[in-house]
């Protein structure tokens, strides 16, 4: 770490500079502003900062030394003792008081909603650790590297790239995803409808903060993608449950149910987490329902790259012409998760909204890896990438799913589905959360299946990735199931 510059560091030229400076840098070792080990600017470099001599510096500097507070080392500088000197007492830091109350003023409270989040309780196998199992980790093994390190030389020079970019996105990138869509997805769009997002977390953020106001009812999937829900939620919004059939929206009793709301949240072409892949008939009958009700559709298209059985059904968004969709993805699990980046379709009368939304909000998103990303989409890697990923998870589902078979039935059921990234396994009369924990302990990761449902429902169960594990950590996780499944967690 460099050395500070002591900018802030201010003298009164009417008093002795020296005993100043020796009274300022011991202050700000002892209060911690200079920790153990932090190096000081060199004597040039503090005298020129602080317009005093030199040898005003130096003097002080060897005075430090002498007492125990700073110690140098040849040819590397001057820095802070590992420990101060024994008579030292080490300063505390200021705290504010009311003047009404002899303990400490409290601090400014949280809205209900911070309230909220504060005494929530969140489950975390190791924060930060992608472990094996966990969820929505591609294989990043298997990422061509070579092909994106190249991508990356070719722009990392550019200056462009180093400024503002257009809060709607690179251009090159919204050209090339335009392109994508409309050959592999269906998807009825130009490159002015698309805006790049930090993920597609923040499409969803952009949709509430445009399309919901506070008492809106927003519908979810039941069970459905938990974050979706908190987002809806920070907008003061209804939520309202929607039911699946075959893994997939239910969208006959949705319409028996005569539930009527601003927005529905739904995953079609791979529904999360039950894996359902909803058939065309039953699109074209939940696009008449949103025409009739005034409801906005917010498609996620999650997982639709990776389908094992059958061809991927169309997108929602481009059935019709003037759907009332707006599509969202992202290239955190067919690239990378680190990348952030996301996408969402605007309908043409609306671009505008969610584009000052957008640039309110957060601004562009990442310009160099826009321009990697954009690149390596118009030269045919992207889909080749997704061609080598389909069989690789495949084979990796079949692998799962026969082990599964074989040794946790009939304790834990397999969820049939035939795309994705994941498996979920149900495991009635079985503490999910536990189950959890346990494979945690054994650095896998999951995620329990009751957390799914808002209603804290009884159905249990574990959401396993299997995308990002070798052979052996698969039989490995298997086994260990197998022998959980033998205890009882209530």
């Amino acid at each position: 770490m460099s050395s500070p510059d002591f900018a802030d560091l201010i003298l009164d030229p009417r008093q002795p500079l020296q005993s100043q400076l020796y009274r300022s840098l011991v202050e700000w070792i002892c209060s911690g502003r200079l920790s153990a080990g932090s190096k000081l600017p060199s004597s040039r470099r503090l005298s020129s900062t602080l317009n005093i001599s030199r040898n005003t510096v130096t003097l002080v500097l060897e005075q430090l030394k002498a007492e125990g507070f700073v110690t140098s080392r040849v040819g590397q500088g001057v820095f802070v003792s590992s420990t101060l000197p024994a008579y030292v007492q080490k300063t505390q830091h200021q705290a504010w008081y009311s003047q009404d109350s002899d303990g400490t003023a409290p601090l400014p409270g949280l809205s209900a909603l911070g309230q909220k989040l504060q005494t929530a309780t969140a489950f975390k196998t190791d924060s930060g650790v992608s472990l094996p199992f966990s969820p929505g980790i591609p294989d990043l093994n298997a990422f061509p590297l070579s092909i994106w390190s190249r991508l990356y030389r070719r722009h990392k020079d550019r200056f462009p790239l180093l400024s503002y970019g257009h809060s709607q996105g690179h251009p090159p990138l919204r050209w090339a995803l335009a392109e994508y869509l409309r050959s592999c997805r269906g998807v009825l769009c130009d490159e002015s409808q698309i805006i790049i997002t930090n993920g597609a977390q923040e499409a969803l953020s952009l949709c509430a903060q445009v399309l919901l106001g506070p008492g809106d009812t927003a519908i979810m999937e039941n069970p459905g993608y938990r974050r979706a829900r908190w987002v809806f939620q920070t907008c003061g919004a209804k939520l309202a449950l929607a039911e699946l059939q075959s893994g997939y929206l239910d969208v006959d009793a949705l319409t028996k149910s005569q539930l009527h709301g601003k927005v529905l949240y739904t995953t079609p072409t791979h529904q999360y987490p039950m894996g359902g892949v909803m058939p065309a008939s039953e699109r074209l009958k939940l696009l008449d329902w949103a025409s009739k009700t005034q409801c906005w559709i917010l498609e996620d298209d999650y997982d639709s790259e990776f389908s094992f059985k059958h061809k991927p059904v169309a997108a929602l968004q481009g059935m019709a012409e003037h759907t009332p969709v707006i599509y969202m993805g992202s290239f955190s699990k067919s690239l990378q998760p680190g990348l952030r980046l996301g996408y969402m379709i605007v309908p043409k009368p609306f671009v505008q909204a969610f584009a000052r939304a957008k640039e309110i909000l957060s601004g562009h998103s990442p310009l160099l890896a826009q321009a990697v990303v954009a690149d390596f989409i118009d030269e045919g890697h992207f889909v080749r990438h997704l061609r080598k990923m389909r069989i690789n998870y495949r084979e990796k589902w079949l692998h799962f799913c026969d082990l599964a078979r074989d040794k946790l039935e009939p304790q834990a059921q397999l969820i049939a589905s035939s795309a994705g990234m994941h498996v979920v396994l149900a495991t009635p009369g079985r503490n999910d959360l536990e189950l959890s924990k346990q494979l945690a302990q054994h650095r896998f990761g999951s995620t329990p299946l009751s957390f799914f449902y808002p209603d804290k429902s009884l159905n249990h169960g574990l959401v396993l990735g299997f995308a990002n594990t070798s052979k052996q950590q698969r039989e490995d996780c298997i086994d260990l199931l197998q022998s959980f499944l033998t205890h009882s967690f209530r």
